[in-house]
């Protein structure tokens, strides 16, 4: 039996592409191999102040051969972000409602007083709300919204309160940079305490319910190990 010269030509042909795709499997499994698995987590500026840190060492201890990115951004953009595949886990402050999120408090964060240090009521070694309608009252951000200045101005509501004399800015650390300035106060989670400066001094307030939550949020139905883990980890650092 002989092939025909269409036949050897096709037999030629056919090896060749054959010998192609094992080589190009080869090389695809190799890639794959070599590929590093990510773990993307959004978070807002004042949480790094925080237990967060320890949140992502005890992640990352956990998780040999994973690469953990962070990236800042607002609550609002974190759900955005999860919907997208962008980031798998977000650490906010906001209750923001979507079907596609599943969100957790993982604490309620009291809310402190941050105060030039020349101000008598720097003085104080605790205030009430009320107490702080004699000064200019400085919120963040800004935008987008709703934001952590909503939280602020809704917690002054429960609380029968109206502030007339407010100034928006665009982030916590101007904010604080304005307190040291001297050109109003700011209403902050207590781990920004952590930010020490000489001409700033932070007071406990005495009100119940002056509290930031700390949500996580990651997409709803993804039970990779990874959530499973980092969630674990969130919640027993937080609450503990």
């Amino acid at each position: 039996i002989r092939l025909t010269e269409a036949g050897r030509i096709f037999h030629e042909q056919a090896t060749r592409i054959l010998a192609s795709t094992e080589q190009l499997r080869r090389s695809m499994k190799r890639l794959s191999a070599s590929e590093k698995r990510r773990f993307v987590v959004g978070f807002v500026a004042s949480i790094v102040y925080g237990m967060m840190p320890e949140v992502i060492r005890e992640f990352r201890a956990q998780s040999e051969g994973l690469e953990i990115q962070l990236l800042e951004m607002t609550t609002l953009e974190q759900v955005v972000a999860l919907k997208d595949g962008r980031i798998d886990a977000g650490l906010g402050r906001i209750r923001i409602d979507d079907p596609a999120i599943q969100r957790e408090v993982l604490q309620e964060e009291a809310l402190i007083a941050a105060i030039g240090s020349a101000d008598p009521l720097a003085r104080a070694d605790s205030l009430t709300l009320s107490d702080l309608m004699t000064r200019k009252l400085l919120v963040y951000p800004s935008q987008p919204r709703p934001s952590y200045a909503d939280q602020v101005f809704t917690i002054l509501r429960d609380h029968g309160l109206a502030h007339d004399n407010v100034e928006e800015v665009r982030d916590v650390q101007v904010a604080l940079g304005l307190v040291a300035s001297e050109a109003g106060l700011a209403l902050v989670p207590s781990s920004m305490r952590h930010v020490q400066r000489s001409d700033i001094t932070y007071v406990r307030i005495r009100d119940e319910g002056a509290t930031s939550p700390i949500i996580l949020s990651v997409r709803v139905g993804d039970i990779s190990r990874e959530v499973r883990l980092f969630e674990q980890i969130a919640r027993h650092t937080f609450r503990s």
